[in-house]
C-alpha cells in the first residue's frame, strides 16, 4: 500500500483500510477482556460451591470426632489447622483483589480493565518488586509450606505434589539460560482483569486443595477401618459363668464379621482348631470349662491379605468357673444401646436358673421366646431393665442394668448406590436414581426416598418427587458445563420398618466431566 505514486483517492482508500484494521483490533481486545471476566465469574462461582462443600466436610468431621474421639480427633485437628490456614490466606487475597479494583468504577465492566497500571504500581517500581510484591510472593510460599507442615508425616504424597504445583513461585524459564521471576511472569504488564482472574484462580486452588485434604483424611481412615490388620477377634460365650465340669460353649468371632471371610488357620491355647469348627469369620467352641477359678482363651486368627499372612490376636477370652451364680446376666443383642421406633432384641438369663424361673421387666419390654425379649423404648434418654430369678436354693436374684436410648441416625444420600462427591457425564447422570441408606447401622432398615431437590449452577433449585429426575431437572442438567458441581440435597426419605421420621439425609455432589 505504500509503494509508488498513489492518487488522492487511493490514499484515502488506504487510510480507511488502516482505520478499519485498527477498529477490528480494538474490538478483539474488548472480546478478550470480556472472556477473562466471564472466566473469572466461573472460577468465583466454582470456588463458592467448593467452599460450601468444605464447610459440610468440616461439620461431618467434627461430628465424627465427637462420636469416635480416639479415631477422628487427630484428623479433625488437622482439618481445623488446614481450614485456619486457608481462611487466613483467602482473606489476604481478598484484600489484594480489593486493592487492585480500587480505581475501577464498575467491577463488572471488564472492557474497561485493559490497563495494568494498578497492578504494576502495587507490585513493581522502576523495574524492581515493591515491598507489597515481595510480601505477596512470601505469602504464597508461607501458605504452601505451612499447609504441608499441617498435614504432618505420612501425608498423602499425591496431595503434597499438587500443593507444590498449585502454589509454586519458582522463576519461569524462557530459554536455555533465561528466567523470569514468578511475579513478573504472572502479573507485570497484564490487563487488570487478567490479574484479577489470576487471584480468583489462587482462591479456587485453596478451596480445591482443602476439599482434597478433607477427602483424603476421611478416606484414609475408612481404608484403615476395613483393613484386616484392624480387626479384633473376640470370645463370646453362651453364658459368662460355668459350674465345675460343665461344657464350655460359645464362639470366637471377629469384631467385624464378614461371611466371605474365613481364616486359613486358628490357634487357641497352643492347639490348632479343627477346620470343621472354622466358619465365616468365627470359630465354634465346645470344650470342658475346667475347674473353679479364672480362665482365659488365647490364640490367633491367621488370614491372607495381599499375599501376606496376617495374624490377629484373640482377645477378651477371660471367663470364670463359679460354684454358684450370684447375679443375672443381661445383654443387648445389638450393643448396650436401644433405638427409638425399633423392636430391639434383648437377651435376659441367669446362669444355672431355667428360663421359666427368670423374668425381665421394663417399660416397653415384652418376652418373645426362651430368654429373648423385645424392647420398644419410650421417649427418654435412658432406660433400666430389671431381671429377677429364683436360685435352686430358693434365694432371689435381682439385677438391673441401664441402657442408652438413641434415635435412628440420619441416612446417607445415594446416587445409584454411591455417595459423597461423584464425577460423571451429564448423560450418565440423567439416567441415575436418587436413594438413601443407613451405613454401618446395626439394624437392617429399608430406607426409601420420596423426593429431593437438585441445584445446577446458574439455575434455580428444582424439586423432584420420587427417585427420578423430572423433565425440568433433566433440562437443567443438560445445560450444565464441564467442571460444574451439581448438588442433590433436601432428600426426603422414610423407613419401611419404623414410624420414626429420618433425620436430614446427607446430600450428594456430582462434578460434571462432559
Amino acid at each position: 500500500m505504500a509503494g509508488g505514486k498513489l492518487s488522492a483517492r487511493q490514499k484515502m482508500i488506504n487510510l480507511m483500510y488502516l482505520i478499519f484494521i485498527a477498529m477490528l483490533a480494538m474490538n478483539m481486545d474488548k472480546k478478550v477482556l470480556t472472556a477473562f471476566g466471564t472466566m473469572n465469574e466461573t472460577i468465583v462461582e466454582s470456588t463458592n460451591t467448593a467452599s460450601n462443600l468444605n464447610t459440610l466436610s468440616l461439620e461431618s468431621l467434627n461430628t465424627l470426632a465427637g462420636d469416635q474421639p480416639e479415631k477422628y480427633v487427630p484428623l479433625n485437628n488437622t482439618a481445623k489447622s488446614v481450614s485456619a490456614l486457608s481462611n487466613t490466606f483467602n482473606s489476604y487475597l481478598d484484600g489484594i483483589k480489593k486493592e487492585m479494583l480500587i480505581k475501577s468504577e464498575d467491577p463488572n465492566n471488564y472492557e474497561t480493565m485493559d490497563n495494568s497500571e494498578s497492578v504494576d504500581v502495587m507490585f513493581f517500581v522502576e523495574g524492581k518488586q515493591t515491598e507489597k510484591g515481595k510480601e505477596f510472593v512470601s505469602k504464597i510460599k508461607t501458605f504452601k509450606n505451612e499447609l504441608i507442615k499441617a498435614l504432618g508425616e505420612g501425608a498423602n504424597e499425591e496431595i503434597v505434589a499438587k500443593i507444590n504445583k498449585r502454589f509454586n513461585t519458582d522463576n519461569e524459564k524462557t530459554g536455555k539460560k533465561g528466567v523470569i521471576p514468578f511475579l513478573e511472569s504472572k502479573y507485570e504488564g497484564f490487563p487488570l482483569i487478567a490479574s484479577i482472574t489470576n487471584i480468583s484462580r489462587l482462591k479456587s486452588d485453596i478451596k480445591t486443595t482443602e476439599s482434597e485434604i478433607y477427602g483424603s483424611l476421611v478416606g484414609g481412615q475408612m481404608k484403615s477401618d476395613v483393613s484386616l490388620k484392624n480387626y479384633e477377634a473376640m470370645v463370646v460365650f453362651n453364658k459368662n459363668a460355668y459350674y465345675p465340669g460343665e461344657r464350655l460353649e460359645g464362639k470366637i468371632v471377629l469384631g467385624k464379621k464378614d461371611n466371605s471371610l474365613t481364616a486359613t488357620k486358628v490357634i487357641v491355647n497352643g492347639s490348632v482348631v479343627n477346620k470343621t469348627n472354622i466358619q465365616a469369620g468365627q470359630v465354634n467352641l465346645s470344650r470342658s470349662a475346667g475347674n473353679v477359678g479364672e480362665h482365659e482363651l488365647k490364640g490367633k486368627f491367621y488370614f491372607m491379605e495381599n499375599g501376606e499372612e496376617i495374624a490377629i490376636d484373640i482377645v477378651g477370652g477371660k471367663y470364670s468357673v463359679i460354684p454358684m451364680p450370684s447375679q443375672a446376666v443381661i445383654s443387648a443383642d445389638k450393643m448396650n444401646v436401644v433405638y427409638r421406633g425399633l423392636s430391639n432384641p434383648i437377651s435376659i438369663s441367669i446362669p444355672g436358673i431355667p428360663d421359666n424361673k427368670v423374668t425381665g421387666s421394663a417399660s416397653g419390654l415384652s418376652k418373645v421366646g426362651t430368654g429373648k425379649y423385645v424392647m420398644k423404648p419410650p421417649a427418654q434418654r435412658e432406660i433400666t431393665i430389671n431381671a429377677q430369678g429364683t436360685l435352686p436354693n430358693g434365694k432371689k436374684v435381682n439385677t438391673s442394668k441401664k441402657f442408652r436410648v438413641k434415635g435412628i441416625p440420619a441416612p446417607t444420600g445415594l446416587l445409584s448406590s454411591r455417595s459423597g462427591l461423584l464425577k460423571m457425564s451429564k448423560g450418565n447422570l440423567s439416567k441415575k436414581s436418587v436413594g438413601a441408606e443407613l451405613k454401618d447401622f446395626v439394624f437392617d432398615l429399608d430406607v426409601y426416598v420420596t423426593g429431593f431437590s437438585i441445584k445446577v449452577p446458574g439455575k434455580p433449585t428444582i424439586k423432584c418427587n420420587g427417585t427420578k429426575f423430572n423433565s425440568q431437572a433433566l433440562r437443567a442438567i443438560s445445560k450444565a458445563k464441564r467442571g460444574d458441581v451439581i448438588l442433590i440435597f433436601d432428600i426426603k426419605s422414610k423407613f419401611r420398618e419404623s414410624t420414626q421420621i429420618p433425620k436430614n439425609t446427607s446430600q450428594v455432589s456430582i462434578e460434571i466431566t462432559s
